[in-house]
C-alpha cells in the first residue's frame, strides 16, 4: 500500500482510488497466505492515514506471501466468500471438505497492521465472491448537490437522510415523470428535478392539475408513488396536461379561486384529504369543478398528523374518474351536469358543507 501524488505503481495492481484521510467507512476485506506453504488468514481493515511515499504492508511481509482475495467497500459491505482447497487433499482423505464459506460480516474490523483470523491450514486452490453482503456500519448520510446533480457523502448541498443498503432516492421531475434509484454518487441527474428526497413507500402524494384529457379541466388525485427504476407519470400519458401543484402534506388545503364569468363566486376551499381518497397513481382523479378557475393555491394545513384519529366518518368520493375517463357519481348517476357543487369552509366545525348546484 502506498501514497502519492503521482508515481508509476508497476504491474499485478489490486485496488486503487483516491485517497481519503480519516475515512473510517471504506473498508478492505482481505485473504492472504501467510508465506509461501503458510496458512491463510482473513481479515477486515481501515486506512484512516497513512505516510506519503512510503509502502506499507497489509499482510505479514513474509516472503512468498500472496493476496488471495481483496475488495474495497466504499461503505463497510461484507460479502460471503466461497473457498476451494486444493485438491490433492482428497488423495490423502477422500472424505475432506474441499469447499468452505465465510462471511466478512463475522470478521471484526481492526487496524491494517492486524494479522488477521485464520480461514484455513489447507492449502487454497481458490477464492471467489458467493454473494455480495451488506453494511455492517449502519446508515449513511447522504447529500444532494444541486450544481454538479450529483449526490455526495461530505456534506455538499441538501441533505436527503441517513440511507441504509436496501433504501431508495426518489426522483420527482417538472413533467411528471418519477422514479427510484440507488444513492450511489456516481448517479448523474436530469436539470429538470421538482423533487428530490429519500424514498418512503408508505408517503401519500397529492396533486392538483389540469388534465389535457379531459377538456383542461382542474383535477386533483391523492396516490402513492412506485418502488420503480423505470420512469412513470402521475400527470397521465398526454404530455399536455400542466400540473398546478405537488405536495407531500398529509391534509392538504387548497383553495380556488373563480375567473370570467364566475368571478362574482366566492373562493372555495377544500379539505383534500376529506375530498377525495386515495388511489393509484393513474387514476384519473376527481374533477374540483366546471367553473371558469382564476387561481389554485395550497393553504396551510389546518390539523397535524399528531393525535388525529382515522377520518371513519368521511365523505364518499362523487364523480370520481377511473383510468378510462369514465364518470360515475354515489347514486350511479353518469357525468353530464353543467354546473358543479359549491363546498364552503366551516372554521367554528372545521368540516366542509355542501351545497346544492344552486349559484350562491
Amino acid at each position: 500500500m502506498r501514497v502519492a501524488d503521482k508515481l508509476f505503481v508497476g504491474k499485478n495492481v489490486l485496488h486503487v482510488q483516491v485517497f481519503k484521510k480519516n475515512d473510517s467507512r471504506t473498508t478492505y476485506n482481505l485473504v492472504y497466505r501467510d508465506g509461501k506453504n503458510g496458512p491463510c488468514f482473513i481479515k477486515r481493515f481501515n486506512v484512516t492515514g497513512i505516510t506519503r511515499d512510503r509502502e506499507v504492508d497489509a499482510t505479514q511481509g513474509k516472503p512468498g506471501t500472496k493476496v488471495l482475495y481483496f475488495t474495497a467497500n466504499p461503505n463497510g459491505e461484507a460479502e460471503i466468500i466461497k473457498v476451494t482447497l486444493d485438491s490433492i487433499l482428497l488423495a490423502k482423505n477422500p472424505r475432506k471438505k474441499i469447499f468452505l464459506e465465510r462471511d466478512f460480516a463475522e470478521i471484526s474490523i481492526k487496524g491494517r497492521g492486524s494479522k488477521g483470523y485464520l480461514l484455513t491450514r489447507d492449502p487454497v486452490h481458490r477464492i471467489s465472491l458467493k454473494s455480495h453482503g451488506h453494511s455492517t456500519l449502519g446508515g449513511r448520510k447522504v447529500w444532494f448537490d444541486p450544481d454538479v446533480r450529483r449526490l455526495n457523502f461530505d456534506e455538499h448541498g441538501r441533505l436527503l437522510g441517513e440511507f441504509s443498503d436496501d433504501d431508495q432516492v426518489l426522483v420527482v421531475l417538472s413533467n411528471g415523470d418519477f422514479y427510484v434509484t440507488t444513492f450511489d454518487p456516481n448517479n448523474h441527474f436530469e436539470d429538470n428535478i421538482l423533487r428530490i428526497e429519500k424514498f418512503k413507500p408508505e408517503k401519500v402524494w397529492t396533486a392538483v392539475l389540469y388534465d389535457a384529457d379531459n377538456d383542461g379541466y382542474a383535477y386533483v388525485k391523492r396516490f402513492l408513488m412506485d418502488a420503480t427504476k423505470r420512469h412513470q407519470n402521475y400527470l397521465g400519458e398526454n404530455p399536455e396536461s400542466r400540473l398546478v401543484l405537488l405536495t407531500d402534506q398529509t391534509y392538504p388545503r387548497i383553495r380556488v379561486s373563480f375567473s370570467e364569468g364566475d368571478a362574482h363566486r366566492e373562493p372555495m376551499d377544500i379539505e383534500v384529504e376529506e375530498f377525495i381518497s386515495v388511489k393509484s397513481f393513474k387514476a384519473k382523479g376527481k374533477r374540483l369543478t366546471t367553473w371558469h378557475i382564476g387561481e389554485i393555491e395550497e393553504l396551510e394545513p389546518t390539523r397535524k398528523d399528531e393525535g388525529i384519529l382515522p377520518d371513519e366518518e368521511a365523505p364518499q368520493d362523487e364523480d370520481l374518474e377511473t383510468e378510462d375517463g369514465s364518470q360515475e357519481a354515489e347514486d350511479g348517476s353518469q357525468e353530464g351536469e353543467e354546473t358543479s357543487p359549491q363546498f364552503k369552509y366551516n372554521p367554528a366545525t372545521g368540516e366542509l358543507s355542501l351545497f346544492g348546484n344552486e349559484e350562491v
